[in-house]
């Protein structure tokens, strides 16, 4: 048995043990969904940031980078701006507002009680809306896993699929939110371990930035290109586009979902300081991968092989040529962690979406906190069940809507998340406006127009201007401005 796997085998092993302890945790559904809003800055700040970045983060960027240069980092540079804004503006307000709202365990249930308990269809859209794109997603997350099975060990697509799957539907299953949180804590440790390190062994086997400078630019001269300049290859749509990726943080149900657990308020301060400091360093890292990566290979043509026509590989090219072995298990271990992270999270939203959303809100609303647990668990397998048949073809075209999911989030949920929050005025009717005419605008805007432009950036500005028409034509209860007055008096008394 070599190092990589008997690594591979000690890290799911350790996952699923933390599953097992999560299971003897939970005591009702709110622990299920939310680990009873008891999670600390620490956990909040690393399980925010593994549920956030995939295996994007390890494979795609490093990928974009090693082919394009620093152009493509725009990006990151976006999502940097935009996760800063959405801690600033939206942690702390939503982990009181949710609180206020009949302690809402949901999006769906959040903008239920927000806007009025008996108006039960924006419940309905809205968790439909997160059902749609986050089963889409796992099928995503479940091929991404297969794939890099599939490279490692060089066996059947079906059985990489499985594999990948099986830990995290697991640990999902039997633990809920605290064994995602937990798990979430330990895959963030890992993911910044590799991108720190990885760039750092170039570094030292090149020996310095002068020489890693000087094999980009006779990279350059080959290709003819710039990697080194920011703006070579793009243009002012495009750079818009990339780093309006920040726009979808607002959105994100699986990213709010940790800011609805945590203990308290001023421990999302501290929460925002880590996680900004840990998201830092990996985007960096992530680049500095692509881009020193990029050095390595200029050098060392020969070595070229290991990449196996897909540039996405590099990150584990260099893992496996600079590495010891058992510190290659490791820093693999790092890419299953993230896509691992980024999957639990889809399936424990979508299995709360239906648990709390539909069977509590409208076929069981006396259903007893036992009874929501073993629904939710069981949702897990369902979800993850139509995510695998999905998954099956790895080529299949419904994948391609995953490019949509993030702009789908963020312009749909989005607007209505901030507004909901700054704005007492907002109502119900408007709040569904916004939400359906992001969403659509979403769907539609490149079929109808042929844009570049990123979608996100129509449909959250539609999104907004649709809420605050809607909402200034219809009646605002004065119940529901009285308890978002009483909500954010909370909110700054706790700050």
């Amino acid at each position: 048995m070599t190092p990589v796997y008997i690594t591979f085998t000690l890290y799911l092993i350790l996952v699923l043990g933390i599953g097992f302890a999560a299971y003897f945790a939970t005591r009702n559904f709110d622990d299920y969904i939310l680990g009873g809003r008891s999670l600390g800055s620490f956990v909040t700040a690393m399980s925010a940031g593994a549920s956030d970045m995939s295996g994007w983060l390890l494979m795609g960027l490093p990928g974009a980078i090693y082919v394009s240069g620093l152009s493509e980092s725009w990006i990151a540079i976006g999502l940097v701006i935009g996760a800063y804004f959405n801690w600033l503006l939206v942690a702390g307000r939503l982990r009181v507002h949710t609180e206020f709202n009949n302690n809402a365990l949901t999006l769906p249930e959040y903008f239920h009680h927000r806007f009025g308990a008996n108006n039960q269809l924006i419940k309905i859209v809205s968790a439909a809306i997160i059902l749609f794109f986050f089963t889409i997603y796992c099928a995503s997350g479940i091929v991404a896993g297969a794939r890099l099975f599939e490279s490692l060990f060089e066996i059947d697509y079906t059985t990489a699929m499985w594999l990948g799957a099986f830990a995290t539907i697991i640990y999902t299953f039997i633990g809920g939110f605290l064994a995602v949180s937990w798990t979430d804590t330990i895959q963030a440790s890992l993911m910044i371990f590799a991108l720190v390190f990885a760039p750092i062994m170039v570094y030292l086997n090149l020996g310095g930035m002068d020489e890693i400078h000087a094999a980009v630019s006779m990279a350059a001269q080959a290709n003819n290109k710039n990697y080194a300049n920011l703006l070579f290859g793009t243009s002012l749509v495009g750079i818009i586009s990339a780093a309006a990726w920040g726009l979808g943080y607002f959105g994100q149900p699986h990213i709010l979902a940790r800011f609805m657990a945590a203990n308290s308020v001023k421990s999302l301060n501290n929460a925002r300081r880590i996680g900004m400091t840990w998201m830092i360093l990996c985007l960096a890292g992530a680049v500095a991968v692509g881009y020193f990566g990029l050095a390595y290979m200029t050098v060392h043509p020969e070595q070229t092989d290991i990449l196996k026509d897909n540039n996405e590989r590099i990150f584990i090219g260099l893992a496996q040529l600079l590495f010891n072995p058992w510190i290659v298990g490791v820093v693999l271990s790092a890419i299953l962690a993230a896509v691992m992270s980024t999957l639990s999270c889809q399936l424990l939203v979508c299995s709360s979406a239906i648990t709390e959303d539909f069977y509590k809100g409208f076929i069981r609303p006396t259903a007893t906190q036992k009874e929501l647990v073993w629904i939710g668990r069981f949702m897990v397998l369902l979800v993850s069940a139509i995510a695998i048949i999905i998954a099956q073809n790895p080529d299949s075209k419904v994948l391609g809507l995953v490019s949509y999911a993030w702009a789908g989030f963020g312009a749909a949920f989005g607007p209505v998340v901030l507004m909901s929050l700054f704005w007492r005025r907002m109502t119900g009717t408007g709040a569904l406006a916004g939400m359906l005419v992001g969403a659509l605008t979403v769907i539609a805007w490149k079929p109808l127009t042929g844009s570049s432009l990123y979608e996100i950036i129509p449909g959250f500005i539609l999104g907004m201007i649709a809420i605050y028409v809607v909402s200034l034509l219809t009646p605002a209860s004065d119940k529901v401005m009285a308890r978002f007055d009483d909500a954010n008096k909370a909110f700054n008394a706790a700050r």
